[in-house]
């Protein structure tokens, strides 16, 4: 029973993510949604601002810490180790409906165009954005990403497989591609405003200052491997081509 309410709880958390998201290309997007990044001002610039900042705030500070190894060592004393990547998807769901709910606009126009050709060539280099996030996860390992395979292994009685370092496709020109489709998402749009603009800004330093984080412990887990896949790959400026070292010449090397 107790692993069959693990199953239903992860299963839960990520149709729930399926859905945040969803709302999330319509929200950053300004796509069929009444509370958008450049809806028109309800409140105060300064009272905005502060509701808005706090909101990223929140968002960051559990997308980070739940992540480092020394949290999830902490946390799974209290909770069994297959719910603990779910409850993290629960709980980023949870701080993105927040910023979805209570953002707060800010208005003025920092950037638009008249051009609908302008207009729908940035739209879908947006939706691009959101396709090389998705892909970028299923090129390393979206069920283990989302929790979906600690899951089933404990369903199933089976023993986690340990992580392997891979290096596939997209990899191959930049550490983190993942990351790069973020940022198109955060900046690729017709209208930026004010209420925009900070969401970008501070969505971008959040990546620059994680990622760093991000690779402290990718070097603990994969050692070697991941210095010199450090050493050959661009961290988030795409190389124009690829890199043909491969996951075997990193471990004749290591």
């Amino acid at each position: 029973m107790k692993k069959l309410t693990i199953f239903i709880y992860g299963i839960l958390s990520y149709v729930m993510f399926l859905g945040v998201c969803v709302w999330g290309i319509g929200f950053i997007g300004n796509i069929k949604v009444s509370n958008s990044l450049d809806a028109l001002p309800n409140i105060p610039f300064s009272q905005a601002l502060m509701i808005n900042l706090g909101l990223l705030a929140l968002f960051a500070i559990q997308h980070s810490v739940m992540a480092r190894p020394a949290f999830k060592k902490w946390f799974t004393k209290y909770i069994p180790n297959a719910a603990e990547r779910p409850t993290y998807v629960f709980l980023s769901n949870v701080a993105m409906v927040a910023i979805f709910w209570f953002w707060e606009p800010m208005g003025g126009v920092i950037w638009s165009t008249e051009s609908e050709f302008i207009k729908n060539s940035v739209l879908t280099f947006y939706m691009f954005g959101w396709a090389l996030v998705v892909i970028a996860t299923f090129l390393i390992d979206h069920f283990h990403l989302f929790g979906l395979k600690q899951i089933w292994c404990e369903l199933k009685g089976q023993k986690l497989p340990p992580a392997k370092f891979v290096m596939p496709s997209l990899y191959k020109r930049v550490r983190h591609p993942l990351y790069v489709g973020w940022l198109i998402v955060f900046w690729a749009t017709p209208i930026m405003t004010v209420s925009h603009l900070v969401f970008a800004l501070m969505c971008t330093a959040y990546i620059l200052v994680a990622v760093q984080f991000e690779e402290k412990d990718l070097e603990a887990e994969f050692g070697e491997k991941y210095r010199q896949y450090k050493e050959a790959v661009p961290m988030i400026i795409p190389a124009l081509k690829a890199r043909k070292l491969t996951e075997k010449e990193l471990v004749s090397k290591s």
